[in-house]
């Protein structure tokens, strides 16, 4: 979830830095000139990164970091092609539903985001600096949920029970923040829009680990690219339509037609299958590669994967070498064992 909480950092600093750089006056020479300076700091912002992701970032790790991705570099180049990649995802009936569900919460989150200045004005005039940091909490929130999300799923491995719950959850915060804005009281919206926000926001890990899931040993790449397009999609028709519900019927009417979306997002999240292939593979490569067994050489091997190492044996005198399992690279240190087990 690490990549999520970076791109969260940076709607938070959106949030709050524009309201700073760009006052709210009415002179437009004066107004242009703070544009002005907010988009060169976002353009040399942008050059910097570019620049670094040229010549520092890797496209891949060395060494696969886990059985399930060496298991997919062992796949024919031929087979890794991006359109046959498309072509296969989109018989996968299970992911289709996800691409819609991750799209309907998201394309919800975007538009809060998008409309939250102008829902903040229209109950608390003059509190646009506010409004920034409403955003602010919202994303920032969403950064300790997507943080505690994360390391839930990494020790229960409970991938649609637990995006189920939190779409569930984001569907009651958006409810009790669209009842609740126009109450009167701006901590009341700071609290109702942080716990919007750590749902909201906590989902994006959850989203995408379980595509990964569901698409192995297709491109991690691919099947996020597809979730992201998908928000973007649904985030432009949402805020669009909300918009104008906000124009002409006001906030809530506006807020109460995404909790509509959420509310679906949530049923068909249910109908998901939770059909976990990376994990399957982890767990077929983990007892194909456990215990001992005897090969037509003559040679013990001792697979432990869990010390990251393959011990090779010599039966004529128990002494042996480390191999790493990956790149069979000699690990430093010969070994001896004092009875040497029987093949199976």
């Amino acid at each position: 979830s690490r990549p999520d909480e970076t791109s969260e950092l940076g709607i938070a600093i959106g949030f709050l830095v524009p309201p700073i750089l760009v006052p709210n006056v009415d002179n437009l020479d004066e107004l242009a000139h703070h544009i002005s300076i907010m988009f060169y700091i976002t353009a040399g912002v942008a050059t910097i990164l570019f620049i670094l992701v040229i010549f520092v970032f890797q496209e891949k790790p060395d060494i696969p970091p886990t059985q399930a991705q060496a298991k997919a570099r062992s796949i024919p180049p031929e087979q890794c092609s991006y359109t046959a990649s498309i072509l296969r995802l989109l018989h996968n009936r299970p992911f289709i539903l996800l691409i819609f569900t991750y799209g309907l919460n998201v394309g919800c989150f975007y538009a809060v985001s998008t409309l939250l200045n102008q829902m903040i004005m229209e109950h608390y005039p003059g509190e646009e600096v506010n409004a920034g940091r409403i955003g602010l909490t919202i994303v920032v929130a969403g950064m300790f949920g997507s943080l505690i999300c994360g390391i839930w799923l990494d020790k229960t491995k409970t991938y649609k029970q637990t995006t189920l719950a939190v779409y569930l959850l984001s569907f009651v915060g958006m409810l009790v923040y669209a009842f609740t804005l126009n109450l009167g009281h701006l901590w009341v919206v700071f609290i109702t829009a942080g716990v919007l926000g750590f749902f909201m926001t906590g989902y994006l890990p959850l989203g995408f680990e379980f595509a990964v899931e569901l698409t192995y040993p297709e491109s991690e790449g691919t099947s996020s690219g597809l979730l992201n397009c998908s928000a973007q999609v649904f985030g432009i028709i949402f805020t669009i339509a909300q918009g104008k519900l906000i124009d002409r019927f006001g906030t809530l009417a506006g807020n109460i037609f995404l909790c509509v979306f959420l509310f679906l997002g949530t049923i068909m999240t249910g109908f998901i299958k939770s059909d976990l292939r990376r994990q399957k593979a982890n767990q077929q490569a983990e007892m194909n590669t456990s215990g001992s067994c005897e090969v037509s050489t003559g040679l013990f091997i001792l697979l432990e994967w869990g010390r990251g190492e393959v011990k090779v044996v010599e039966p004529g005198n128990g002494w042996g070498t480390r191999y790493h399992p990956n790149d069979g690279s000699v690990i430093s240190g010969a070994f001896s064992i004092d009875f040497l087990p029987v093949g199976i």
